[in-house]
C-alpha cells in the first residue's frame, strides 16, 4: 500500500504533481485528514484518483460501484466526476472509517449520488445480482482485502455491462509481488489473482503502473 505511484524519485514525484494534479480543495483536505490516521497508507494516490476520474469520463459513466471506501477519497473523487444522475454503490464494512468519508461527501455536496452498504461486500454484490443489477454499472473499483480479490472481481464482471470497466488496485503490492523470497499470503494470493487476469479472455487487460498498481479489466 502507498499514497504515491512506486519508483519515481522525489523530485520527479513532485514535479508529476506541479504540473498534473488538478485536485479541489475538498479533496486535499481530506487525503491530508486520512494522512493522520495509523493506517492512512491505505489511502489512494492523488494522481491514481485523478486518472480514475478522467476513465470514468471517457466511457461515460453513470452508475458505478466500489468495493472497499476507506475514508472516501475514490468514492468522492469518482462521485465528483459522474453527471448529476451519477450514482456510486458504495460498499464497506467500518462504520468509523466511513464516517469520515459522508464527512467530506456532504461538504462536496455529493452525498446524494452514494450509496453507501455497511455490510461485507460480498453480501451487497451478491443482493446485487439477486435483485437483477447484472450487466447495470459501468465501472467498478475494487480496493478491499486482498484475500477476495478474485470473489470481488468475479462478482464485479457479472455487474458490469459489456464494455464496463473494472479498476483492481495495489496490484504491484508495493513491489512485493515481484520478489520470490515473500511468500506470506496475501502477496501469493495477489500473484495468482495477477496470473489469472492475464488468462482471461473474457477482458481486455492493461497493469498500469501508478500509485500501488492499477490494474484496468474491459468487459467483453
Amino acid at each position: 500500500m502507498t499514497t504515491r505511484t512506486l519508483g519515481l524519485p522525489a523530485n520527479l514525484y513532485d514535479y508529476l504533481l506541479a504540473i498534473s494534479l488538478r485536485e479541489p480543495e475538498v479533496l486535499t483536505q481530506l487525503r491530508q485528514q486520512t494522512a493522520q490516521l495509523p493506517v492512512g497508507r491505505m489511502q489512494i494516490a492523488p494522481e491514481q484518483g485523478q486518472f480514475m476520474a478522467l476513465l470514468v469520463q471517457l466511457i461515460g459513466a453513470k452508475k458505478t460501484l466500489e468495493v472497499g471506501v476507506f475514508t472516501g477519497y475514490s468514492s468522492l473523487i469518482v462521485a465528483l466526476a459522474l453527471p448529476a444522475d451519477g450514482k456510486v454503490v458504495a460498499c464497506d464494512i467500518s462504520a468509523e472509517f466511513t464516517s469520515i468519508a459522508q464527512l467530506y461527501w456532504q461538504q462536496a455536496q455529493v452525498a446524494h449520488k452514494i450509496d453507501l452498504h455497511l455490510a461485507p461486500a460480498l453480501e451487497t454484490l451478491d443482493k446485487l445480482l439477486a435483485a437483477g443489477e447484472a450487466e447495470t454499472f459501468d465501472f467498478a473499483f475494487i480496493d478491499a482485502d486482498k484475500s477476495n480479490y478474485d470473489n470481488y472481481y468475479e462478482r464485479s464482471l457479472q455487474l458490469i455491462r459489456p464494455g464496463g470497466l473494472i479498476a483492481i488496485d495495489n496490484v504491484l503490492w508495493s513491489g512485493r509481488v515481484a520478489d520470490p523470497q515473500v511468500q506470506d499470503n496475501r502477496t501469493k494470493k495477489i500473484r495468482a489473482f495477477n496470473e489469472k487476469l492475464f488468462q482471461d479472455q473474457r477482458i481486455s487487460l492493461s497493469l498500469v503502473p501508478i500509485g500501488d498498481g492499477l490494474t484496468l479489466a474491459r468487459k467483453k
